[in-house]
């Protein structure tokens, strides 16, 4: 049985629960949480007579403004080597369906990838990241020991990490490259929070480490927070492999989606050229989201919990387990238990890491950050435009809630347990 995404549902159940009139504190969907810029509502617009259906991998106009992007970016990339798709997420399916080979992913890893390597009929082998590193990325030396056991196709990476909201350094992501490259792995890079590096950086990208059997993917949710829009795309590499994928991937979404909307590709060509008040907007972005994760991060360490500080995107990885004790006391076991009693207790929405592919009885949450700019869109501008955000009664009032749920989630009375879990996401 297919079992609903832990993130779209964990989503819908808080709206409901807010619309119904429950004042609780949701930091536990990925949305980008920004208003639609002018610009790009315009260009939308316009193009809203565009209702043919038009080639299957994109427009040529969408497809070369994706090659000059990833030209820019340093990946000499042709428009044959594109692929459009309604979101990144069909194109990772599509990818991971059509590749030979089971899957390797990094442990915790985006909740999607194990459900698609599943819909796929792909075995999963989960590989940790370091303890001491970021995520996104599996430990070489484990990944080596994982190699030598199996014999699995398809390595995903996801640089920068959902859900630690971490980027790996380029030593490690070299590591594993290599490790891809000797065994014949083809990877999968999912690279669609490289715009929102905090420090303005964006990192290497794996198809510039192991170019022959890479394929990147992004799309326009995060960097500029169009996720209802639904606009992916993918870079193949040059070559005979890719252009054999190329087919494959052609054939799938032939058959499953027919073609990006039209109108979506034209929005995609204007953003991919970089446009310079495209590329404003999402550094005020990159600014705000490093703002409001870097202080819901001090939140969580104040409290006892132990974090990986934010270097991209909007999200945390909480570990509690410095306040297990403390926890126990209160009937909170695991993961579940703790994503339950943040939510039914005291107001806080978050996913366990279990969702995530990690141990169960680990105390990890993933939280996300980007929804706490404001509740209507003059309440998000205003946090865009915001030299301090945080001074924001809004956003000031959702850091407060958040520590008093803390401090009553470790310090309050203790109760008997409840016997409440969380629904189980696998």
């Amino acid at each position: 049985m297919v079992i609903h995404s832990a993130t779209l549902a964990i989503d819908e159940t808080i709206r409901a629960r807010r619309a119904a009139g429950e004042r609780l504190l949701h930091l536990a969907f990925g949305e980008a949480g920004l208003p639609v810029p002018d610009e790009l509502a315009g260009r939308l617009a316009a193009a809203a007579g565009r209702n043919g259906y038009g080639p299957v991998v994109g427009s040529a106009e969408a497809r070369e403004a994706a090659a000059g992007w990833f030209t820019r970016r340093g990946l000499d990339t042709g428009a044959r080597q594109i692929v459009f798709a309604p979101g990144s997420k069909p194109l990772l399916y599509a990818l991971i369906a059509a590749l030979p080979g089971d899957v390797v992913l990094p442990r915790p890893a985006w909740v999607s990838y194990a459900a698609q390597s599943a819909l796929a009929g792909k075995r999963v082998i989960g590989v940790d990241i370091p303890a001491d590193g970021a995520g996104g990325v599996p430990d070489p030396e484990r990944l080596a020991a994982a190699l030598r056991e199996s014999r699995p196709g398809v390595l995903v990476l996801t640089v920068p990490d959902n859900p630690t909201g971490t980027v790996a350094d380029p030593e490690r992501l070299g590591a594993v490259c290599a490790l891809a490259e000797r065994h014949g792995l083809a990877v999968i890079a999912d690279e669609i929070y490289a715009e929102l590096v905090h420090d303005g950086t964006r990192p290497p990208s794996a198809a510039a480490l192991h170019p022959e059997r890479t394929v990147v993917t992004s799309g326009l949710s995060k960097s500029l927070a169009l996720g209802g829009w639904r606009i992916g795309f993918a870079r193949l590499p040059a070559g005979p492999w890719g252009e054999a994928l190329r087919s494959e991937l052609t054939g799938v979404a032939s058959e499953v989606w027919s073609s990006l909307a039209a109108p979506m590709q034209a929005v995609a060509a204007h953003v991919l050229t970089d446009p310079p008040g495209v590329t404003a907007h999402i550094a005020a972005a990159g600014r705000l989201h490093a703002t409001v994760a870097r202080a819901v991060h001090s939140e969580f360490t104040a409290a006892g919990a132990l974090c990986r500080a934010p270097a991209a995107g909007f999200y945390l990885y909480p570990d509690f387990a410095p306040l297990r004790d403390a926890l126990a006391a209160r009937g909170v076991a695991d993961g579940a238990a703790l994503a339950t009693a943040l939510l039914e207790r005291h107001g806080v929405g978050v996913l366990p890491g279990e969702a995530f592919g990690d141990a169960p009885d680990a105390l990890r949450v993933r939280v996300a950050t980007s929804l706490l700019y404001g509740e209507t869109d003059e309440e998000r501008w205003r946090a865009l435009r915001a030299s301090d955000p945080l001074a924001l009664p809004w956003v000031a009032d959702a850091l407060a809630r958040l520590r008093a749920a803390l401090a009553a989630l470790t310090t309050g009375p203790v109760s008997a347990p409840t016997g409440e879990s969380a629904p189980r996401t696998r």
